[in-house]
C-alpha cells in the first residue's frame, strides 16, 4: 500500500488542533553537531509533545559549515562541473526489535515509509530506493539513546554503504524520544554514526499518533540532507538567520498540532507550519521551500556525492 498527503492546507488546520506541552531536559553532543535533534512525540502511547532536546550547530559552525559549501561550488564551476540537483538514494532499513518481540515491523510498513519519503522529496529531484532490510534482535540496541554507547555499538555493526546512502534505524529509544539524524558535515569525521534513528511506532500505521504517518522520517531525513529547524535562532531575517535559508518565514519558536494563522515573527509572514522542519503533526506538514531544496542539493554535493 502506498501512503500519498493531501496537500491541502486549510483541510489540515481545521483537523488539527494545536498541541502545546512542557519539555523536559536537553541532549548533549559534540561541537560538530553529530546528533541533529532528538525529537519527541505525544502519541495514543502517551508520548511527550514533538520537540525538546534539540541539539544543532552554533552559530560559528553553521557558519563554517556554509562558507565551506559554497567554496566547494565556486570550485565546480571553475572545474565546469555542476552541483548534484538530485538522484537516487539507496536505503538500508535496520530493523531493531527486543527479545519479547516489541519493535517488530510489516514489510508494508517499510514499504509505505519509504513511499512516504518519495512523495516528500520527488518534487524537489531525489527519490528513495530500499535496497536492504534486516532484522536485529538486541535489548541494548533497541533502547540506545542518541550519544550512547549502545548506539554506537549498533551503528558500527550495522551501518552499510557509503556518505550517499541512507542507513535507517528503527528502534524504541524511549524518553518519548521520536529519533535523530546527522548532518552531512559530520560524515567525515564521523562516519560509521552517519544516519537516522526513528521510533518504530512512528511509521506508517503505528501507534504514534499524530506522528504515525511515517514524516518523522521526513523530518530527520531533512536533517540527513543538511537542514535545520524552521524555528532555528528564532526571528532572524534574511540569509543568515537560524535555519541558513532565505525563503523560510522566520518563526519565534516550534509549532505544535497545525495552528493555521500563528505569526510569531510579526514582519516575516506566518510561521512555517506547512514545513517538514517545523514540529508540527505529521498530518500537518507537506512541503520544502525552494531554499531549502537548494541547500539540500548544495550539502548533498559537498558532503555525500561520491564520498
Amino acid at each position: 500500500m502506498s501512503i500519498s498527503k493531501q496537500r491541502m492546507s486549510l483541510m489540515v488546520g481545521i483537523l488539527g488542533a494545536a498541541l502545546v506541552g512542557a519539555c523536559s531536559g536537553d541532549i548533549t553532543t559534540t561541537d560538530d553537531g553529530t546528533l541533529t535533534d532528538g525529537e519527541q512525540a505525544q502519541g495514543s502511547d502517551g508520548l511527550l509533545p514533538r520537540g525538546c532536546a534539540t541539539v544543532e550547530h552554533s552559530d560559528a559552525e553553521r557558519q563554517r559549515i556554509d562558507e565551506e559549501v559554497h567554496a566547494h561550488l565556486e570550485q565546480l564551476k571553475v572545474d565546469r562541473t555542476s552541483a548534484v540537483a538530485g538522484g537516487t538514494i539507496n536505503v538500508y532499513f535496520h530493523e531493531i526489535r527486543n527479545t519479547s518481540g516489541a519493535g517488530a515491523l510489516t514489510a508494508a510498513q517499510i514499504a509505505d515509509q519509504i513511499a512516504v519519503l518519495n512523495d516528500a522529496y520527488n518534487a524537489y529531484g531525489w527519490s528513495f530506493n530500499l535496497v536492504a532490510h534486516d532484522v536485529t534482535v538486541n535489548n541494548t540496541y533497541f533502547t540506545a539513546g542518541p550519544g550512547t554507547s549502545g548506539e554506537t555499538s549498533m551503528k558500527n555493526a550495522l551501518r552499510q554503504g557509503s556518505a550517499d546512502d541512507l542507513n535507517i534505524y528503527s528502534s524504541s529509544p524511549g524518553g518519548g524520544l521520536l529519533g535523530w539524524a546527522t548532518f552531512p558535515s559530520s560524515y567525515r569525521t564521523q562516519p560509521k554514526k552517519d544516519g537516522v534513528v526513528l521510533l518504530y511506532s512512528s511509521l506508517p500505521g503505528g501507534s504514534a499518533a499524530p506522528y504515525n504517518e511515517g514524516d518523522t522520517g521526513t523530518h530527520e531525513v531533512g536533517h540527513w540532507m543538511g537542514l535545520y529547524h524552521t524555528f532555528q535562532g528564532g526571528c532572524k531575517d534574511g540569509s543568515t538567520k537560524g535555519d541558513m535559508v532565505a525563503d523560510t518565514p522566520a518563526e519565534r519558536s516550534a509549532a505544535y498540532g497545525c495552528p493555521v494563522g500563528r505569526n510569531t515573527c510579526n514582519s516575516t509572514g506566518l510561521d512555517p507550519i506547512e514545513n517538514f522542519m517545523d514540529y508540527t503533526d505529521d498530518s500537518c506538514m507537506f512541503e520544502f521551500s525552494a531554499g531549502q531544496d537548494a541547500r539540500m542539493d548544495a550539502q548533498f554535493t559537498t558532503y555525500r556525492y561520491n564520498k
